[in-house]
């Protein structure tokens, strides 16, 4: 059984990585513009080339063969080292993608760093409450979704402006040495560490109510001795979204590089992709899919670290007391002003332009000030609300779906997921908009080819500690058969803990979302959608800083009540079982 499934999985991957690499070989014929034009363009920035100098590229690239014999050729050449060069610049591409990649790398280890303690700040509270009264506290619920809906370019940038301009204690930009690295960890570590934390948090109490937590705690054990093992029996279901979160940021955390100034391997893929450069393209999304492989892989062992005693001996599990929503007064209060503002903003014209009121601060004409084409910004977030959130909980909806039904496929699902999940959400939407063309759901096509990854990762985790349990083997043995398991014992631990990652990843759906449409994959202007607003108004942050700070209020504001209306929050992560006795 064990070799079947490890032969499902490397099947899986081959096979998702064989698909990923020919979508990426056949992108510039995909786009249906002429890659020559394209590549002349990137190399000289001639608008207007002769035919004679298009047909030059041709034959110097070979472009006129097609698509398959420049990707064989590119794969023969991986054994020997070369990865062939550059279409622009003209040099090896080895050299360059290598660079870059440690770079990426570089940053992600930091990144991981600012994520774990940003977890574990979030996750202390409840651990100690939970090992003093065995109950919930779900005060760290709102602060997790508060942190967890910052926009990591929007924080990049007041960051570099605070630390790197203002205060001069870190490099504003660049890549010169270790001070490089605190401001863009610090960007891209806290939104991800407070989705982790929200994870921990929500699964701590599940783990206290198990059978025996409760046994050592009534044979006396005191309560420091419950945190290690309460710690890795909740890490390991927890555990598949950190590694992959964090080392998915090594392509996808393009916009931070931009605002840095990094030669990462995002900006590297992204500008590639842009420039139909192939060889450095596909080197790059070789490397992302081997990094996503080698992530699942760690993933794999850390959990046969962790699963023990603490999973083996889980018993019959047991009701833990009801979870009380975070701070009740606070989330009414969230939801009234964010319903007032967006049925303000409806009453407003969202797209008139005034030339003489550009950048004005909030006042009585303008609540919530105007734009840099003097649009008020009150009128465009209202306007904008319904399509923002509209749009994004479709994309959350259907990346849910998909991730509990590939979460469910076993290892041949588990081969998928490794490879997707260090695929940026940027190179999907260009592979997507190469055939759909810009728009709003090519977009949200897009987000949901990459979005179902933590999901599934999820899922198949949970699923695995279910089945190690007792009361899943007794149901087994007494003759129940898979839709009972599915219906009365798997489902009911899957989904409540699914349902609050999505609400906790809701707003950085909207901002994936944003980002593809500021890089012309997406939502077109003028349309007001709040991602684009934060991407539009971004260079504004410290000459108008309303501008920005207007939705990015309003997705803290949607994140608070996407954590709070969760159907997660009516369970605590473990249904009550009967015991068969």
């Amino acid at each position: 059984m064990a070799d079947a499934a490890r032969w499902r999985a490397g099947a899986g991957r081959l096979a998702a990585g064989s698909a990923l690499l020919a979508a990426v070989a056949f992108l510039p014929w995909l786009s249906g513009t002429d890659p020559a034009l394209t590549v002349l363009r990137a190399r000289s920035a001639d608008q207007a080339p002769t035919a004679g100098q298009l047909a030059a590229v041709r034959e110097q690239l070979g472009l006129d063969a097609g698509p398959l014999p420049h990707f064989l050729r590119w794969l023969g050449g991986l054994p020997r080292g070369d990865a062939g060069t550059s279409w622009v610049s003209g040099t090896p591409v080895l050299p360059q993608v290598a660079g870059a990649a440690g770079v990426s790398v570089t940053l992600m280890l930091a990144t991981l760093a600012v994520t774990l303690v940003v977890a574990a700040l979030l996750g202390a509270r409840t651990l100690s409450l939970g090992s003093r009264r065995l109950q919930r506290d779900r005060g760290t619920g709102t602060v997790a979704a508060s942190l967890a809906a910052l926009p990591k370019f929007l924080l990049a940038s007041l960051l570099a402006t605070v630390f790197g301009v203002w205060l001069g204690w870190f490099p504003p930009g660049g890549w010169t040495g270790p001070g490089s690295m605190v401001l863009p960890a610090l960007a891209l570590g806290v939104p991800t560490g407070a989705v982790i934390g929200g994870l921990l948090d929500h699964a701590l109490p599940a783990t206290f109510g198990e059978p025996w937590v409760r046994t050592w705690h009534a044979a006396g054990f005191p309560p420091a001795r419950l945190v290690l093992p309460v710690l890795r029996r909740t890490l390991a279901g927890v555990l598949p979204q950190l590694v992959p979160s964090v080392v998915g940021l090594v392509g996808g955390a393009v916009a931070v590089e931009k605002v840095f100034d990094i030669p990462g391997l995002g900006r590297l893929a992204l500008d590639s992709a842009l420039a139909q450069d192939l060889p450095p393209l596909q080197t790059a999304t070789l490397l992302l899919a081997l990094l996503g492989i080698a992530a699942g892989l760690l993933v794999k062992a850390l959990r046969h670290l962790l699963l023990g005693p603490a999973l083996r001996d889980g018993g019959l599990a047991a009701p833990v007391p009801p979870a009380r929503r975070p701070a009740g007064q606070l989330v009414r209060d969230c939801g009234f002003v964010l319903v007032a503002v967006c049925v303000a903003g409806l009453l407003r014209d969202p797209s008139h332009v005034d030339t003489a009121a550009r950048l004005l601060p909030p006042s009585f004409d303008h609540p919530l000030g105007t734009d840099a084409l003097g649009r008020d910004v009150l009128a465009r977030l209202g306007h904008g609300a319904l399509r923002t959130a509209g749009v994004a909980l479709a994309v959350t909806v259907v990346s849910v779906v998909a991730g509990l039904l590939l979460g469910m496929a076993g290892a041949a699902g588990a081969g998928l997921t490794e490879v997707l999940s260090a695929l940026p959400a940027v190179l999907a939407g260009l592979l997507t908009t190469a055939v759909t063309g810009p728009s709003a759901w090519g977009a949200a096509c897009a987000v949901c080819l990459v979005g179902w990854t933590p999901y599934a990762a999820q899922t198949a985790a949970l699923l695995e500690q279910e089945r190690a349990t007792d009361y899943l083997q007794a149901s087994i043995s007494f003759g129940a058969g898979p839709v009972h398991l599915l219906r009365h014992h798997l489902l009911p631990a899957v989904l409540p803990a699914v349902t609050r990652n999505a609400a906790l990843r809701l707003p950085t759906t909207i901002l994936v979302l944003a980002s593809l449409g500021f890089l012309g994959l997406g939502e077109q202007p003028p349309t007001p959608e709040w991602g684009r607003l934060l991407a539009e108004n971004q260079p504004y942050l410290e000459l108008a800083p309303w501008t920005t700070l207007a939705p990015a209020g309003a997705l803290v504001l949607l994140a608070i009540l996407a954590a709070a209306g969760s159907p997660a929050h009516r369970f605590s992560g473990v249904r009550p079982r009967r015991t068969t006795r």
